[in-house]
């Protein structure tokens, strides 16, 4: 039995040398101190020893288990350490080496205009508001005085979620809703994403951006209106740039005018950007109608008002003199990098 117990401890202990792995340590664990391992065996035959040998023969069962566990557990934490240090080897960071370059985008054509606009009437006292994009018919058209038969109520031109709920097309109910409120006076931009039923080409989207503005208060006049969008073409696209306003008709402002700017490419002489007029078209605008501040609760004869509106990616195509809409929505990043 002894000499059994013997070879069995030196089969164990030079596999157990021999071994690569934590998985192979298992193995051996299992083969030689198991359930059905070789030691386990041998406490199984100890019925067949003498009595007065069953003593001395399980000393030495325990002293061979002792000695293959306490050398499993060596090379187990061993095998651990090496592993470790290969790790460490390869997580080695050299801070002599470069770094890598960060790949880090930038904004988009119409965030770049859009953030012009908003610092551009910020700096004159105006404020920033937003609104739902899913609007109410009455907002978006009764309160800014378009009767139910108007054309732009059309179904071609609006798209409808149902008769009373519509995709707004335009950001002018933001100014009816905060005209509601009663908090006078104001004077506020409205930018957002609008929709209207209109075929892509290289001017027109069926979802587009506008920025409307909106300035209610006592005594306000048509010539505060064309002070402001003078001083806003000024800020936008250069110190000469002089402004046109003629005569226009929209349902929510009377009198009405489209302004158009000189152009900053030729300075008003004439070129092929301004298709040799000198001037460029760029927003609408007009004095709010008093049924439309009537219908918000305000009272016409105490407050006047002026309100404008102009399309964000008009601006975009215009100042980075950009030729096709539709290069802002197909995320090609040559044409991104650009800016």
């Amino acid at each position: 039995m002894r000499e059994k117990l013997e070879k069995i401890k030196a089969e164990a202990l030079g596999q157990i040398e021999a071994s690569d792995g934590l998985e192979k340590l298992n193995e051996i664990r299992v083969a030689y101190l198991g359930k059905k391992g070789q030691l386990t065996s041998v406490l199984k035959s100890m019925k067949d020893v003498a009595p007065e040998d069953r003593p001395k023969v399980g000393q030495l069962v325990n002293e061979a288990r002792e000695l293959i566990e306490n050398r499993l557990e060596e090379t187990r934490k061993e095998l651990a350490r090496r592993a470790r240090e290969i790790q460490l080897k390869k997580e080695v960071i050299d801070v002599t080496l470069p770094a890598k370059k960060a790949n880090i985008g930038h904004s988009h054509p119409n965030t770049i205009a859009l953030e012009e606009v908003e610092r551009i009437f910020i700096g004159m006292g105006y404020e920033v508001v937003e609104g739902p994009e899913i609007e109410l018919d009455e907002y978006n058209f009764t309160k800014l005085n378009i009767p139910p038969n108007h054309p732009a109520k059309d179904e071609q031109d609006t798209f409808y979620i149902n008769k009373d709920i519509v995709l707004r097309t335009q950001t002018s109910p933001v100014q009816a809703r905060t005209m509601e409120k009663g908090k006078l006076p104001i004077r506020m931009i409205s930018p957002g994403r609008v929709f209207r039923s209109d075929e892509v080409d290289a001017t027109h989207s069926p979802s587009f951006h506008q920025v409307e503005g909106l300035v209610i208060d006592k005594h306000i006049t048509f010539a505060d209106l064309k002070g402001t969008l003078a001083e806003f073409a000024r800020e936008l696209f250069g110190e000469e740039t002089r402004v046109k306003f003629r005569p226009h008709h929209f349902p929510f402002t009377e009198p009405s005018a489209e302004v158009d700017v000189s152009c900053f490419k030729c300075g008003g002489k004439g070129c092929r950007f301004c298709k040799g007029s000198g001037w460029i078209e760029i927003l609408g605008c007009g004095m709010v109608h008093p049924h439309v501040l009537e219908m918000c609760g305000i009272d016409p004869q105490e407050y006047t008002g002026f309100a404008f509106g102009v399309g964000l990616e008009r601006i975009a195509l215009l100042k980075y003199e950009i030729d096709d809409m539709r290069l802002l929505y197909e995320n090609d990043i040559r044409f991104l990098k650009q800016f």
